[in-house]
């Protein structure tokens, strides 16, 4: 008894990885780093997903190297995308003992609210362990077919 064959479309995972120093201008470049990529993945600037990546990117690196700073020690900024279906952003550093949670804040806090923003932007989002020290600030954003990516017609161009 033969069971029935079916046709799986092959999937190609990109991935994206840098370090960064545990600085605000290393959170900086962090953000313009991913969205360089996602430009280059043909999620354009200013598109929709392009905005709400550059928007995760920047609260979790700015995170990473506020209350996740060792010094001496770099973070790190991970971009995985399954074209059609997720696109994953993860920041990692080597303090493991900071626990992030989105908890609001009171009306007067001057902070506390970037992981309420996360939260409303993805799909998904968790702190994992990082192997061997630390932990990573992963959020996820499910694509649907083609979404947000440019398009271009057979037989156009982008040209004026």
């Amino acid at each position: 008894m033969t069971s029935p064959v079916t046709r799986e479309v092959p999937v190609t995972v990109r991935v994206f990885v840098q370090r960064f120093s545990s600085t605000p201008r290393g959170a900086r470049l962090a953000r313009r780093l991913a969205l360089h990529q996602l430009h280059r993945w043909d999620f354009p600037y200013g598109s929709t997903i392009s905005d709400t990546v550059g928007l995760l990117v920047a609260e979790l690196a700015a995170n990473a190297v506020t209350h996740g700073r060792v010094p001496g020690r770099d973070c790190e900024l991970r971009l995985s995308y399954t074209p059609g279906l997720l696109l994953r952003v993860d920041v990692s550093d080597t303090r493991g003992e900071h626990r992030p949670a989105a908890v609001a804040p009171g009306p007067l806090d001057d902070g506390g609210r970037g992981l309420l923003i996360v939260e409303a932007l993805a799909s998904r989002w968790a702190v994992l362990d990082r192997v061997p020290v630390g932990k990573t600030v992963r959020a996820e954003l499910d694509l649907g077919p083609e979404r947000g990516r440019r398009t271009v017609e057979h037989g156009s161009s982008d040209r004026s």
